[in-house]
């Protein structure tokens, strides 16, 4: 737990950047809990439960990039002190610290590890519910421990319905051990109540789907990378000498890893939703497995040579951490995500002038503005007829292309706030290709800067257009 707070606590701040995904946290989180409630009906829904925990800790604490990353960095603590538990339970010392510190050095967990996003906290959630799991089938529960498994899935499933996929995860673990009747009774009680509660939030959650429309459709080069983890899930499993009516480490850590990439892979051919993230969570039976691996070769060096035994996991976490230094200092480097809000706000507040106006493009840039207010003091957003917090969304609504394209003309100098060419997507609405069109035609551009992913210019108007 130690190890991974380290690594989460290991340059947190990324250089005060925050990008596009953290920015809809942070905005979010500023709102009242009725605009937070107004807006979870025509958008996000599925991240409510976490935009309301953070709308607290902004509360308490201040809106600050530390307040909306430590959440992870605790959580993911968390994850990976289950994973060494798990790993000493069913196997020994050496398999559970090998597993738990694996885990934190893990890229895509060093990756949102610092991200104010709800994942790491599902990943704690499910490691929860994995070794309540393990302790009920080693017959250390009772009902109390039932009802906490439960609660830990229902609470898992708010924060990101696709983490039900630990359910036939689960499932696997009980028949590959040949779990007792009594205790399939529970975990199917349990497991039928906590998806009811969340089949509410996954119907719901349907009528949003447009939200996820920008995911591209699967394709083969982007199962590469689940492959080479299950391959290296599945040397684990071996070595751990899996034996049906055994709960090992291999029960629990191979459905882990590979019924949520798979089962995900399923889901993407109906509808594109191929996110890592979305099952960051499996990466815990990954973990466990590599902690097999590594006891694996303790086991092998221990019985010739003793004193040598104890340094094997040092020195495969130095090899490992010296492999993996440049992907480290990557990810804590604000080039390590798209883009970064707060950098072109500060572009904005060096470029502006009072009576200047400001547009976006596309209007979801505005996200800016919602994350650094001060920033935009004096600017006046044309194109906007209503606020995000009062329209219930992430980026407000905008005037139909024709007032725009009035307001436009009646400026003399508009700052834009845009995406680097580097990122940029084409553009889709009729507004946003109306606005390039009358800056292009009408206006001049004076200055560019280009920071992190965003883009602002101020333009200034040529002649008096009419």
């Amino acid at each position: 737990m130690v190890w991974t707070f380290v690594f989460g606590l290991w340059g947190l701040s990324r250089q005060d950047s925050v990008w596009r995904d953290e920015a809809a946290t942070w905005q979010v989180a500023r709102r009242s809990t009725g605009e937070i409630w107004h807006m979870l009906g025509n958008v996000d829904v599925v991240h409510g439960c976490y935009y309301l925990l953070m709308h607290v800790l902004f509360e308490c604490f201040g809106p600050s990039t530390a307040t909306l990353r430590l959440p992870s960095v605790l959580a993911m603590g968390v994850a990976a002190a289950c994973v060494a538990i798990i790993g000493r339970r069913l196997a020994d010392p050496w398999v559970g610290l090998a597993g738990g510190m694996a885990f934190g050095l893990l890229p895509a967990v060093q990756f949102y590890l610092q991200e104010g996003r709800p994942y790491a906290l599902v990943a704690a959630g499910a490691g929860i519910a994995t070794l309540l799991l393990v302790t009920l089938l080693q017959g250390h529960g009772r009902s109390a421990g039932w009802a906490a498994y439960g609660a830990a899935v229902l609470v898992c499933g708010l924060l990101n319905w696709l983490s039900l996929m630990m359910l036939p995860a689960h499932l696997l673990t009980l028949i590959w051990s040949r779990a007792e009747r009594a205790v399939w009774t529970r975990w199917a009680t349990v497991s039928a109540t906590a998806t009811a509660c969340v089949l509410p939030l996954v119907l719901f959650s349907r009528s949003q789907s447009a939200q996820v429309s920008w995911i591209p459709p699967l394709t083969w080069h982007m199962l590469i990378g689940p492959a080479v983890l299950l391959v290296i899930g599945g040397i684990g499993a071996l070595l751990d000498r899996p034996r049906a009516g055994r709960l090992s480490v291999a029960a629990v850590g191979l459905p882990l890893l590979a019924v949520p990439h798979i089962g995900l892979v399923g889901l993407s051919l109906i509808q594109p939703l191929f996110l890592d993230r979305y099952i960051l969570f499996g990466l815990l039976g990954l973990a466990l497995l590599i902690g097999a691996v590594v006891g694996s070769l303790v086991a092998a060096v221990a019985p010739r040579l003793p004193r040598a035994a104890k340094w094997v996991l040092p020195a495969v976490l130095a090899l490992a951490m010296a492999a993996l230094l440049p992907q480290s200092l990557a990810k804590r480097s604000p080039a390590s995500r798209v883009d970064d809000v707060k950098a072109a706000a500060t572009d904005v507040r060096r470029l502006k002038k009072p009576g200047n106006a400001v547009l976006f493009v596309p209007s979801a840039r505005r996200d800016t503005k919602s994350v650094s207010p001060s920033a935009f003091t004096g600017l006046h957003d044309i194109a906007l007829v209503e606020s995000p917090e009062k329209s219930g969304t992430l980026k407000g609504v905008e005037a139909d292309p024709a007032r725009i394209r009035a307001a436009m003309l009646a400026q003399r100098r508009i700052l834009l706030v845009t995406d680097a060419p580097g990122v940029a997507s084409p553009l889709k609405g009729a507004r946003d290709r109306m606005k390039t069109s009358v800056l292009k035609k009408y206006f001049r551009a004076v200055t560019d800067d280009q920071v992190r992913g965003r883009r602002v210019t101020v333009y200034e108007q040529r002649t008096a257009a009419r």
